[in-house]
């Protein structure tokens, strides 16, 4: 092991949370060409779909085939309930000994005075700020009151410097949001923002996938094993679903 490294995780799984009301709320709006998404809840609280629980059931069957010695030891979701229902049913469901704990820096981005709206209804309520995200691009456009994608990075690397020095050997599963699993690449692979932006624009992180990066000698860079993997519903015959966040994403 490299001088001046501590020992820290040899494992980590990136898990976005399954379906949930919300994705099919804002979906359907986008479709109907609404300014609001009528969402049932704060975003902190929007639960699971129906589609999203059996996606997560799954995701459990698959987890429950994992070799003892091989299974994650540390599982950690965003406190949104969406996302720690994924983590909890998964677990349970898996019938892993373990308790999920719960870390805010990876909750979903917060969206500030554009929260619930559409795309749509962003550029008919708010023309200016659109103008400015389109100017500034996803990466660094802040809405007022809430986050730049740089901004969730920096939660991002601040998880990652507590997993650097957990301890050799770790294996650790967090449960997110797919804006945080593509940041999590983007910190993990040195990307540029452009290459973060371009993946981005072409693709989106499926709900209950599974995101894999290993590095055997628990420091050093982490190795992408795979990314974006929902094998495990199709098998199983549960629905795969895309919820997608803006597809504009380039500075212009």
């Amino acid at each position: 092991m490299p001088a001046g490294w501590n020992a820290g995780a040899v494992e980590l799984i990136l898990v976005r949370h399954g379906e949930s009301q919300g994705n099919v709320a804002a979906s359907d709006a986008q479709a109907a060409g609404l300014d609001e998404i009528d969402v049932p809840a704060r975003d902190a609280d929007v639960e699971l779909s129906d589609t999203g629980r059996e996606q997560v059931q799954a995701l459990g069957h698959a987890l429950a085939a994992t070799p003892e010695e091989l299974r994650p030891d540390v599982v950690i979701s965003s406190p949104y309930m969406r996302a720690y229902q994924t983590a909890d049913i998964a677990v349970q469901t898996a019938a892993w000994p373990l308790t999920v704990r719960t870390d805010e820096r990876l909750r979903d981005r917060e969206l500030g005075i554009l929260d619930k709206l559409t795309s749509i209804g962003v550029e008919n309520r708010f023309p200016e700020e659109a103008e400015r995200r389109r100017w500034l691009g996803k990466f660094y456009y802040r809405p007022p009151g809430g986050e730049s994608w740089a901004d969730v990075a920096l939660r991002v690397r601040s998880v990652l410097d507590e997993l650097n020095a957990l301890g050799s050997g770790h294996r650790v599963m967090l449960v997110c949001h797919d804006a945080v699993v593509m940041l999590f690449r983007y910190v993990l692979e040195g990307m540029s923002e452009r290459e973060l932006l371009d993946l981005a624009a072409g693709t989106s992180v499926l709900n209950a996938s599974l995101t894999r990066y290993v590095r055997p000698e628990g420091a050093g860079p982490w190795t992408l094993e795979s990314f974006n993997v929902a094998e495990h519903l199709e098998q199983q015959g549960v629905q795969v679903t895309e919820h997608a966040g803006d597809a504009s994403v380039h500075p212009k």
